[in-house]
């Protein structure tokens, strides 16, 4: 009797001490801790961009231009990068929570930078802090969403993380933006809220109910992530599509304020929030739209509204209308949301769970890098040429890339046929 009363309580124990459920074992926890385990993805995200609307604050009382502007924005890629470059081995290693709680506390370090921010320099590392956290929560954090879903719910679990990075990355803006048109201190206000926010998510990851890893993979600690032998070509489609999406939206939400405040003559730090949300709203709701398609459907899709959306930002650009660059912002962010949702889901179908972290950060290293080095280049060009002839020259290029990526997919076979 002794031996039938205490095996739940070590199972319990286990499970909270060490994880969910064995590889191709039976489900996880309760599909409310799965939605619970993506609170951190989105709080993180909350951060990435709840500095969209408040650079012209800065813009204002430090003095600094827009290829300036595109920097400090670089910077977070820079950081976001060199964190995937170890944080998805680290996770398949040691398990998710030692990622993903020393990344909730950066997180909370950067919230404190920016409150206090004076000079450039200062908004450098804030943004290079928030990269560093963000590239621990797009690798261990969505990995950790699978492991609590468990085998059985890998589809609902690519979709809840995958919306709950785009969630939080537009609800970060909007936040930031009525905040700093309603309340005082904006600057500080803003990441106060943040703070909380971030307070919380640490507190899920501490009861989160994960595993660490039984057979983790072996190789360099810090290395180029990848994917086991035989998974690159879902790899590669989903980079087709998801890096000129992700590219789009990086555009929006680093050059977004400077062409409605310069060019389109809007200056309200809300509309500029709005913008951001809305886009990232397309993004979520998108991904529950289009969830039951096969996925060269979905990555075909987002290829082609990329493609829209650059061609509306050119239209807008050279007509100075407001709402045709909303417009592109909202087919940037379903453009961003396909790419992503077929992406993830091609992995998490394919990747065993030892590889996963690792492969979610492969897919966003393929998705960072040009959306660093793109809108930087388009910042430092329109100082050089105009913010339109900036943009429409960005336009261009992210168009053709975008149309390429929707031909790979089209060429590609069974690796995107399945249902997402």
């Amino acid at each position: 009797m002794s031996e039938t009363r205490n095996a739940p309580i070590q199972a319990i124990d286990g499970r909270q001490r060490s994880g969910t459920v064995e590889p191709g074992g039976r489900s996880g926890a309760p599909l409310g801790w799965v939605w619970l385990a993506a609170w951190p993805v989105t709080a993180v995200f909350v951060l990435s961009n709840a500095a969209t609307p408040l650079y012209v604050l800065w813009q204002r009382d430090i003095g600094f231009s827009k290829g300036t502007l595109t920097v400090v924005f670089a910077f977070y890629i820079l950081g976001l990068i060199g964190s995937l470059l170890a944080s998805g081995v680290l996770s398949d290693r040691i398990g998710r929570k030692p990622v993903l709680l020393p990344a909730l506390l950066l997180a909370l370090a950067a919230c404190l930078i920016f409150a206090t921010a004076t000079t450039v320099a200062a908004l450098i590392v804030a943004r290079l802090f928030t990269g560093i956290a963000v590239g621990a929560v797009v690798s261990a954090g969505m990995a950790a969403v699978t492991d609590v879903a468990g085998p059985e719910r890998k589809r609902i679990a690519a979709l809840l993380a995958s919306c709950a990075m785009v969630f939080g990355a537009g609800l970060g803006p909007l936040l930031a933006g009525v905040i700093s048109e309603t309340l005082p201190a904006p600057t500080v206000t803003a990441f106060v809220v943040e703070a909380v926010l971030l307070l919380t998510a640490v507190l899920a990851v501490l009861r989160m109910p994960l595993r660490r890893p039984a057979a983790p993979a072996k190789g360099a600690w810090v290395r180029v992530p990848g994917v086991p032998r035989g998974n690159g070509p879902q790899l590669a489609l989903g980079i087709a599509v998801f890096a000129p999406g992700i590219t789009a939206t990086s555009f929006v939400l680093s050059l977004g304020p400077s062409l409605l405040s310069g060019l389109l003559g809007t200056t309200s730090r809300i509309v500029a929030g709005v913008m951001a949300f809305v886009m990232f709203l397309a993004a979520t709701g998108v991904q529950f739209a289009v969830q039951r398609l096969d996925r060269r459907t979905i990555l075909t899709a987002g290829a082609v509204s990329t493609t829209l959306s650059m061609t509306t930002l050119i239209v807008a650009v050279h007509t100075s209308s407001v709402p045709l660059l909303i417009v592109s912002a909202l087919l940037a962010g379903a453009g961003q949301g396909m790419g992503q949702l077929g992406g993830l889901s091609l992995l998490n179908s394919s990747v065993p769970p030892q590889r996963l972290a690792e492969a979610n950060a492969a897919l966003n290293v393929g998705g960072y890098v040009p959306a660093g080095l793109l809108p930087v280049s388009a910042g430092y060009l329109s100082d050089a040429v105009g913010l339109t002839s900036g943009a429409t020259v960005f336009g261009a290029v992210l168009m053709g890339l975008a149309v390429i990526g929707g031909l790979v997919v089209l060429t590609s076979r069974r690796q995107a046929t399945e249902p997402a």
